[in-house]
C-alpha cells in the first residue's frame, strides 16, 4: 500500500482482527451484522473458521509482500459478507431496516474494493485487473455513496430509536438524529456524484467515529443494561457494533483518501 493509506488500511486491519477475535471467542458470527442462517453442527466451528481467517487476511493487509493477495481475499469475504443481506431485500423490500443493514455491509465492502484497486500486483490477473486502479476506485465510490443514503435514511424512519441512542447527556438529541441522518444523505449524494466527495468522505468518518465512541463506547462494554431495546444483555452486543462502526469508519477513510471529482474520474478513465 502507497505511504499515504497506511493509516487507513492500519485502521481497517485493526478493526477486523479485532472482529476476528470476538467470533474465535464467542464461536459465533457478528450478529445481525452477519446474519449466517442457523444450522448444526459445524456452525460454531465455521465461525472459528471465518475469525481466524479475518485475523489472517488483516494482519497480511499490513505487509508489502502479502497486501495484494490479502486484498483479493478480503474483496471476496466481504463481497460474500454482504450478499448475506440480499435474502432480506427480496422478502421485505419495504422495510427500511433491511436496506439500512444493506447498506452498512455495502459501505464495508466498498472499502474492501478501494484495497482491491490500491493494489497495483492485481494488474497480473485478468480478472481482478478489471475491478484495479482508477476505474475501481471510482467503483468503490459508487458503491459506497449509495451505501451511505439508505444509513443515513434510517436515522430519520426510525428517528425514536436513534434519538435514544444518543448519548442523554447531549442537548438536542432529537434534532441531532434528524441531522446526522441528513447529513449522512447529503454525504452520500456528494460521493455518488463526484461533488466534493473527498470532503463528503471525511465528514462521513468523522460521524462514524462519533457513533463509535459516543454510541459504543468502552462505556456501554460494562454496562449492566443493554443499550438498545431488544439487544442481548452483556459486552458482546455493543462491543460488536462498536467495531462494526470502527470498520465503516475506516472503508468511508480509504474512500476519502482515494476521492476525486466525478469530472477527474472520467477524465482519467477515458484515458485508460
Amino acid at each position: 500500500m502507497i505511504r499515504e493509506q497506511r493509516l487507513a488500511v492500519s485502521i481497517f486491519s485493526i478493526g477486523m482482527i479485532a472482529l476476528g477475535i470476538l467470533s474465535v471467542i464467542s464461536r459465533d458470527f457478528a450478529y445481525t451484522w452477519q446474519p449466517v442462517p442457523q444450522f448444526h453442527p459445524g456452525r460454531d466451528i465455521l465461525a472459528v473458521i471465518c475469525g481466524v481467517f479475518m485475523i489472517a487476511a488483516s494482519m497480511a493487509l499490513l505487509f508489502r509482500s502479502t497486501a495484494s493477495i490479502a486484498a483479493r481475499a478480503m474483496f471476496v469475504y466481504l463481497l460474500a459478507w454482504m450478499c448475506l443481506k440480499l435474502p432480506a431485500i427480496f422478502i421485505a423490500p419495504q422495510i427500511e431496516g433491511v436496506w439500512l443493514g444493506l447498506g452498512e455491509l455495502g459501505m464495508l465492502f466498498a472499502g474492501g474494493w478501494v484495497l482491491l484497486a490500491q493494489s497495483s500486483e492485481v494488474e497480473g490477473s485478468a480478472f481482478f485487473s478489471k475491478l484495479s486502479g482508477r476505474r475501481g476506485i471510482r467503483i468503490a465510490q459508487i458503491i459506497f455513496g449509495l451505501a451511505v443514503i439508505p444509513v443515513g435514511v434510517a436515522h430519520i424512519v426510525y428517528l425514536s430509536i436513534t434519538t435514544s441512542l444518543v448519548p442523554t447527556w447531549l442537548p438536542f438529541r432529537t434534532a441531532l438524529a434528524w441531522i446526522t441522518g441528513a447529513g449522512q444523505v447529503a454525504c452520500g449524494l456528494g460521493i455518488l456524484f463526484g461533488v466534493l466527495p473527498q470532503a463528503a468522505a471525511y465528514i462521513e468518518t468523522g460521524m462514524l467515529a462519533l457513533f463509535g465512541f459516543l454510541v459504543w463506547g468502552p462505556d456501554t462494554w460494562f454496562s449492566s443494561m443493554p443499550k438498545m431495546a431488544g439487544s442481548p444483555a452483556g459486552p458482546r452486543f455493543p462491543l460488536t457494533a462498536f467495531l462494526i462502526t470502527w470498520v465503516i469508519g475506516a472503508s468511508a477513510l480509504l474512500i476519502a483518501k482515494n476521492s476525486v471529482s466525478a469530472a477527474s474520474s472520467s477524465e482519467k478513465l477515458v484515458r485508460e
